[in-house]
């Protein structure tokens, strides 16, 4: 119950050959703007202020944010901040008995243990998957930001960004955020799925919540 369903509405503008000739657009009836709408999944970590977790792909560019709780309640989202580089988003819904998870210590995680993907892949619905670690500590991947992730061989398809992954006790241990295929994500998972690490998320977290955005030190250096 403290994993959800997060739905996005983005307006997006209309491209025609003709320009932005409004003649062309009534003649031919192409509207200026049209709504994409994407889902994704998320997390309650604090049941109290209503704070759930996600990935920042996942509602980067949004207009508006939904989220359908498991027992069928749809939620406006109200948005606390996110960090592209770490990939981790913030979100507060009305606190109304709701179920968060309780975020583990993702230092001690070590290769082998067992854990648990649980998401909303494709749109079918709430599942789960099960999988080991596969390596923590991964970098290097293309198109992320700071890396230091958890790799799993439990399936991560699209959708399932921004979802729990949990050990055999039930606690958070990492925001499942990506899956790699050569074939591309649509081709879904091939046993390489990648989750940012709790203490890393409750970090990014807490800078939110005091000063709405991440803060890093800096060496002026590139």
């Amino acid at each position: 119950p403290a994993v959800v369903s997060v739905h996005t509405k983005q307006r997006v503008r209309v491209n025609t050959p003709f320009g932005d000739d409004p003649m062309f657009r009534r003649i031919f009836g192409i509207p200026e703007e049209r709504i994409a709408e994407s889902l994704g999944s998320g997390v309650i970590v604090d049941a109290r202020r209503g704070l759930v977790l996600t990935n920042h792909h996942v509602i980067e560019g949004a207009d508006d944010v939904s989220v359908t709780l498991d027992d069928g309640r749809t939620l406006q989202a109200e948005f606390v901040g996110s960090d592209p580089d770490t990939d981790v988003a913030l979100m507060r819904i009305p606190a109304e008995k709701l179920t968060a998870l309780t975020l583990a210590d993702s230092d001690r995680l070590r290769v082998g243990d067992f854990v648990v993907a649980v998401g909303n892949p494709f749109g079918v619905g709430q599942t789960v998957t099960s999988g080991i670690v596969s390596a923590v500590g991964r970098k290097g991947l293309p198109g992320l930001g700071f890396q230091n992730l958890i790799q799993t061989d439990a399936s991560i398809n699209p959708g399932n960004s921004g979802g729990a992954l949990v050990n055999l006790r039930g606690e958070l241990v990492g925001i499942n955020t990506a899956s790699f295929n050569p074939r591309g994500s649509a081709a879904g998972n091939i046993g390489l799925g990648f989750a940012i690490p709790a203490n890393l998320a409750h970090e990014v977290m807490r800078q939110l919540l005091v000063y709405g955005e991440v803060k890093r030190g800096s060496l002026g250096l590139e």
